[in-house]
């Protein structure tokens, strides 16, 4: 008798199912992260150098650091805005563009002023091109793999850190310090090839190109003249407020700057997000923000904290980063594959958890080289390199027509927890060490975070303003043509 038992068609592996143009677009995006990556550890390499050339104060040399964040929050939601109304590829080259000039422009800086006007620039291009290459990429791949395109794309960051310390091995003994900008040409060959030759992102031509659909998620911000006034006054005090806090010329008004500055932020937020979204876009700042917090202590102190109570030689230091280099790599990659088995915010959430572990281990080993780069490579992997998850994590709470604009300022909004933490970190290790200091900050924060996206916060808070929303807008649609509840608790 004939059997009636159906067989379940063979699958393809993963990568076959990504086309070749996907390949394509996500190699596009992935070396402007790699650029990106190199261009933000650029001026950190150098530092020491320019400051001894142009005379500058460890206070001034800082900012120059700091001067980045100043602009990411207006250059991520512009330039997304651009990208939601006329397409990820050409925000995603103009970000280029905006970031590579500005690191060109370093090279030819003459003080203090020009080269910080110049980093302006390059914080504006950099919180761009996070938004638009992300965007791009997970609306070009299929949805059951987009935590995979998520992970393997944040890890060209890291590619990109690691070639600025060894280019600068090369180049700068040599060439002296301008050369290391002189290189931000490249990425200007690259943006330029990538608008001859890309294609557009498939989910936002179906969603918005062919339905002649143009959103601008900064109308709700100019709907009156009144209100257009207005909002121009929050962009010039909060731009202002960021400037004199990270700047010599806030000294002493920082903790009024900081209230100024953040609800001018606050106030675009809940005007971006509407009556129904607004608490979902302060809820995701608030949470990346403390994302930032706990991963930038380590990121941006570490190297202080290997050298001056360590004792570690400069060599030394380098082997200690390359560890927690490929670490983040390394999480990168396992993040993809883990967000797509078991949905981006349990994975994300569950592997924070398990980062916790290694936190005071990394910071009680004190002689032992070896032990210490395997349990940074560990934390990195488990904690800074589960982030690779974030475009994903937070893509899937805004739909196609306002992702690049939601996406860009919420994130780089958060990020101002990225330079907040190294001060924080500076400030707790006058009262005790600075390893433990580091080791406080981001214990606390990745609790913070894990309870956070664990319990699904953001998502919770937003059902109270918007009772219908959609659980994963990222997500792949069922088999009744609706999108899946994915990573939804209660």
């Amino acid at each position: 008798m004939e059997s009636t038992v159906q067989k379940t068609p063979p699958t393809l592996p993963w990568y076959r199912e990504v086309s070749r143009t996907q390949w394509k677009s996500f190699f596009a995006a992935w070396i402007g992260y790699v650029l990106d990556g190199f261009d933000f550890v650029l001026i950190t390499l150098v530092l020491t150098e320019i400051s001894d050339d142009f005379g500058l104060s460890t206070v001034q040399a800082a900012s120059l650091i700091s001067g980045a964040f100043i602009t990411r929050w207006l250059g991520g939601a512009v330039l997304g805005a651009i990208g939601d109304r006329y397409g990820r590829k050409m925000s995603m080259v103009l970000s280029i563009l905006l970031y590579s000039l500005g690191t060109f422009a370093c090279g030819f800086a003459w003080d203090f002023h020009s080269l910080f006007a110049a980093r302006l620039a390059i914080g504006m291009g950099m919180a761009g091109e996070y938004s638009a290459s992300a965007t791009y990429v997970m609306e070009s791949w299929p949805a059951r793999v987009r935590s995979r395109a998520s992970g393997f794309l944040i890890s060209g960051f890291s590619v990109g850190s690691v070639l600025a310390a060894q280019v600068y091995d090369w180049v700068v003994p040599s060439l002296g310090w301008r050369w290391m900008f002189y290189l931000g040409l490249i990425p200007i060959a690259v943006a330029l090839w990538m608008r001859r030759a890309l294609p557009e992102a498939e989910e936002w031509t179906e969603t918005v190109a062919e339905q002649g659909a143009r959103p601008n998620p900064f109308r709700p911000l100019f709907m009156t003249r009144g209100r257009a006034v207005a909002n121009t006054v929050l962009v010039a005090a909060a731009t202002l407020s960021l400037f004199l806090i990270f700047t010599p010329g806030g000294e002493g008004l920082v903790p009024l700057l900081s209230v100024v500055a953040g609800l001018s932020l606050a106030a675009f937020a809940v005007q971006m997000g509407g009556k129904r979204g607004w608490l979902l876009y302060l809820s995701m700042i608030v949470t990346l923000f403390f994302a930032f917090l706990y991963s930038w202590p380590i990121q941006a102190l570490l190297p202080t904290y290997l050298k001056t109570e360590l004792g570690y030689t400069t060599g030394q230091v380098t082997d200690v980063l390359y560890f927690a280099g490929f670490g983040t790599m390394a999480g990168c990659w396992a993040a993809g594959f883990l967000g797509d088995r078991i949905g981006a915010r349990k994975a994300y959430a569950l592997t924070l958890l398990a980062s916790l572990a290694f936190v005071y281990p990394v910071f009680a080993v004190k002689d032992n080289l070896l032990v210490l780069g395997c349990l940074l490579f560990l934390l990195q992997a488990t904690s800074f390199g589960i982030s690779g998850l974030l475009p994903r994590y937070i893509g899937g709470h805004f739909p196609t027509a306002s992702r690049g604009a939601a996406l860009g300022f919420t994130y780089n909004v958060g990020a101002l927890g990225g330079a907040v933490a190294p001060v924080l970190g500076a400030n707790l290790a006058s009262g005790m060490d600075l390893g433990q200091a580091l080791a406080v900050l981001t214990f606390a924060g990745t609790v913070i975070v894990v309870l956070l996206v664990g319990f699904d916060v953001p998502s919770r808070l937003n059902r109270l303003t918007d009772p219908g929303a959609q659980a994963d807008h990222l997500s792949a649609p069922s088999a009744a043509g609706e999108p899946e509840k994915a990573d939804r608790v209660g």
